[in-house]
């Protein structure tokens, strides 16, 4: 899809829209830019499918055929690039400046979205070892991890074979990566499994990290009184 910040041309018509008092119709819009009218139809049919002008029919007021004119969406405009990195480098840059708390408030939020991330189970089923190492490769997985278990059907790690924040975690691994960590044992802990992420090996490989489950405290507790 040509977007509108790509053509010179639809851009003027765009902004032959928006400075406009009320709607225009094509040979309106043709006259005030000074090109054929099927020219500007091409393009406000384009802006049209992109979302960022609507198409109206005006009735007439007494005899004679409707009029479809067009009208600048409201809003700020979609198309663009985007930042996001340059956002998250800012956010990251100002938990980094926090010192000694800096890890600790990374891996809180990194817990929050995972609890947030999952669907938990009922008050009266907990989730087996089995299902629950199954439900956590197929959020990494989801989440762009290219996730590989290794171990079993309730493997005792797994690897991470795709980072989808990869540049990000190379200049603030020391935020990046514990996230990660707590965001799986947030997700466990909310599914209430019977395992927890216990260490993730940045780059322990080549190609891939590691991260290492192991039985959740708790359920230490109950098979070792």
């Amino acid at each position: 899809m040509v977007t509108a910040h790509r053509s010179p041309r639809r851009r003027e018509v765009l902004d032959v829209l928006r400075t406009a008092a009320v709607p225009l119709g094509v040979a309106e819009a043709a006259e005030r830019i000074g090109v054929h009218p099927n020219t500007v139809r091409f393009h406000l049919e384009a802006l049209a499918g992109e979302g960022l002008v609507e198409r109206r029919v005006l009735e007439p007021s007494g005899p004679g055929r409707p009029r479809t004119v067009y009208a600048p969406r409201p809003g700020m405009e979609r198309g663009g690039t985007r930042s996001y990195r340059l956002l998250a480098q800012m956010l990251l840059g100002r938990i980094a400046a926090t010192g000694p708390d800096a890890r600790a408030t990374a891996m809180e939020a990194g817990r929050a979205w995972g609890r947030s991330l999952v669907e938990p189970p009922p008050p009266s089923r907990r989730p087996g070892p089995e299902e629950s190492a199954a439900r956590l490769v197929e959020l990494l997985d989801g989440l762009g991890f290219a996730p590989d278990p290794e171990g079993g059907s309730v493997p005792s790690r797994i690897r991470l074979r795709h980072c989808p924040f990869l540049e990000l975690a190379e200049e603030y691994g020391q935020l990046v990566c514990p996230l990660h960590l707590a965001l799986m044992q947030g997700a466990l802990a909310e599914l209430r499994a019977p395992l927890t992420a216990t260490g993730l090996e940045p780059f322990a490989e080549p190609d891939a990290c590691l991260a290492h489950l192991a039985p959740a405290p708790h359920q230490t507790a109950e098979r070792h009184p």
